[in-house]
């Protein structure tokens, strides 16, 4: 690794480094392969002569590259928390040849995502992006000299006969030709939404989703259907069965130093909760042993540490696992996995609940590290759209199911409290409670600089952060009922109001896959109200209250939180820090996946431009135009 530093020039190296608890960090690839590249193509009007009108706009088209590439760097980073790398083309675009030698610099140099600028007129089809993998945006400057608006129509009109969509974007006011690098607010806003959803559709191509297991309990999102994956997201599936993890605990395949540790580090930090199971029951006639002994119980934690340490070495790989496992050591270049556990797993065995917690937060044992993303019962569905919004983040994702309405005179009934504040606004809340993949980052009890909680960047992350998420959270031993094998399921309540963003991915025959989106509100009930909801299903499990933002409107899934729940796609769903529906819908349309169900505001919809030509009704015309075009990564 040090070799690899002192070859990069002082500008790579630093864009490789981040501060992290004081200290310079190199940031590292988890994946095989480099993260997707952007670049830019300084457009320019390619007339010469004696007026020289080409040479007199070099410096305003290059000053405007140069802006937006900064504009890149400085606020879009990988998964792993290194800048983007935004790499320009040798030299302005005015004609073919020049469009052809950027094409193959590009190509060379692994760039996924492309930025046409432009302050001036200049020849659409002869400067245009025409590689059909890129991802593509155009920026016009809205000046008057020359305009780069012109160009934006004219191009875009190009890239929609050709079939090639291209996001176009356009600031609102008219700026001088001096202003060329100054962005406005709302052109920022669109290049950055573009460049966040960009990357993230990029970087999950040609990366694994690794299922431990197949099929849970019936549900349907743990059916993988593997064309989706590859022609929609660029993905392929890797599986192994579960008796997998045996066969390496069996065999000592894994590191027993970091077991160690890892354990260690469990045993300090992961306090253990309430044990509800009865000391036995009587079956067949016969007393049933229920409960398990403190010695059975450390054996569990044992066992389950152990699965933590193998799954991420499935998913990721280790090069540090005994030498006689070579094969091993490569795992699955899996961005995203899933774990069946139910039935035959888990009626023997500890469950997964502990790895799957663990994996989805932004820390273990080693400190805060980039958060891996593993399903719950291989719902592969609800996995990827945690990845998703973990790849458009940076954070930790909640994986629940969208468990139960309370209406507020139910909640009054049965609690005799009033709800307030958002819980109010939305008529109801819904519960959100599942015992696995919900990250331990979703208890509120971390804030910003003001005081306000919230689930942080993992490079955000300081030991301080990690005290109070472990300490907010108990390890409950798993009910009987649920899990004959034992094992422990966090337990903790998300104790402050946060804006989150809850999402479903659904595939649907006959119409392919399609998305959901509910922004909203975690909402922090008093504890006596919460507890006593609880009580009433499963009290060990992770909870949090949901107040979806609703319109109060007749015939609208968003009238108020009990249509959110009746208009849901299925029984899970993922839930992000923040109101990221917008990214989501842009991120969506890049994938040509249709959204059939948001409160995003209408005015922060941004899609390729000519989906515009596909009809007057926004959600129409997002079908339509996924239809046509088809799968970004189709065969």
């Amino acid at each position: 690794m040090v070799k690899k530093i002192f070859c990069l020039s002082f500008p790579d190296l630093m864009k490789k480094l981040f501060f992290y608890k004081g200290e310079i960090i190199m940031a590292k690839n988890r994946y095989v392969g480099d993260y997707p590249v952007i670049g830019i193509r300084p457009i320019v009007d390619g007339r010469r002569g004696p007026m020289q009108l080409r040479e007199s706009l070099e410096e305003q088209v290059m000053a405007m590259a140069n802006a937006a590439k900064k504009l890149f760097e400085e606020n879009l980073f990988y998964s792993n928390g290194e800048p983007v790398k935004v790499i320009m083309a040798d030299t302005s675009i005015g004609r073919v040849p020049e469009a052809a030698a950027c094409a193959d610099k590009f190509r060379k140099a692994g760039v996924d995502i492309t930025l046409s600028v432009t302050p001036c007129w200049c020849y659409g089809s002869e400067t245009m992006d025409m590689d059909p993998y890129t991802i593509k945006g155009v920026w016009g400057f809205n000046g008057t000299e020359r305009p780069g608006a012109v160009y934006l129509a004219a191009v875009l009109a190009g890239h929609a006969q050709k079939g090639l969509p291209a996001f176009g974007i356009y600031g609102h006011e008219v700026q001088d030709r001096e202003q060329v690098a100054e962005i406005p607010d709302d052109v920022k806003e669109k290049l950055l939404r573009f460049g966040r959803a960009a990357v993230a559709c990029a970087t999950m191509r040609g990366k694994s989703y690794l299922q431990i297991g197949s099929q849970c309990m019936g549900i349907a999102g743990s059916i993988i259907d593997q064309d989706f994956m590859e022609s929609y997201l660029g993905m392929r599936v890797e599986s192994v069965d579960e008796v997998e993890i045996l066969r390496r605990m069996e065999e000592g395949i894994y590191n027993e130093e970091e077991y160690q540790k890892a354990l260690a580090w469990t045993k300090e930090h992961c306090k253990e909760g309430r044990d509800d199971n009865p000391e036995s029951v009587e079956f067949l006639g016969k007393d049933h042993k229920i409960k398990f002994t403190d010695e059975e119980k450390e054996k569990q934690w044992e066992f389950t540490v152990k699965m933590y340490c193998i799954i991420k070495d499935l998913m990721a790989g280790n090069e540090n696992l005994p030498d006689a496992f070579v094969e091993e050591k490569v795992g699955h270049n899996a961005i995203a996995g899933g774990f069946q556990g139910q039935r035959q797993w888990t009626d023997h065995w500890p469950n997964c609940d502990y790895p799957e917690a663990l994996l989805s937060s932004t820390f273990d044992y080693e400190g805060a590290r980039e958060p891996y993303t593993l399903a719950t019962e291989n719902d592969v569905l609800n996995g990827l759209g945690m990845l998703f919004m973990r790849l458009l983040t940076h954070r930790a994702q909640i994986f629940a199911d969208v468990r139960t309405y309370w209406s507020g005179e139910a909640t009054e009934r049965v609690t005799g409290y009033k709800l307030e504040g958002k819980a109010k606004e939305s008529n109801g809340i819904i519960h959100l409670l599942n015992s696995g993949a919900a990250c331990l980052d979703a208890c509120g009890e971390c804030t910003d600089e003001n005081g306000n909680a919230i689930m942080k960047k993992w490079w955000e992350v300081t030991d301080e952060d990690i005290k109070k998420m472990t300490d907010a959270t108990v390890w409950c031993e798993a009910g009987f009922d649920n899990f004959r094998g034992g094992g422990f399921s966090s337990h903790y309540t998300t104790k402050a109001e946060m804006p989150c963003t809850m999402i479903r991915l659904n595939l649907v025959k006959g119409l392919g896959p399609v998305l959901q989106i509910a922004e909203g509100w975690t909402v922090n009930l008093p504890d006596e109200v919460s507890d006593t909801l609880m009580e009433r299903t499963n009290p060990t499990w992770p909870c949090t209250w949901f107040a979806p933002r609703c319109d109060g409107k007749e015939g609208s899934p968003f009238k108020t939180a009990y249509e959110v729940m009746q208009n849901w796609g299925a029984n899970h769903g993922a839930i992000s820090y923040g109101h990221i529906g917008a990214d989501l819908i842009t991120m969506c349309s890049m994938l040509r996946i249709p959204v059939c169900m948001h409160n995003v505001p209408e005015d922060e919809i941004f899609r390729p431009a000519c989906w515009n030509a596909f009809g007057m009704d926004k959600e129409g015309q997002d079908y339509r135009a996924c239809q046509t075009y088809g799968p970004l990564f189709k065969k």
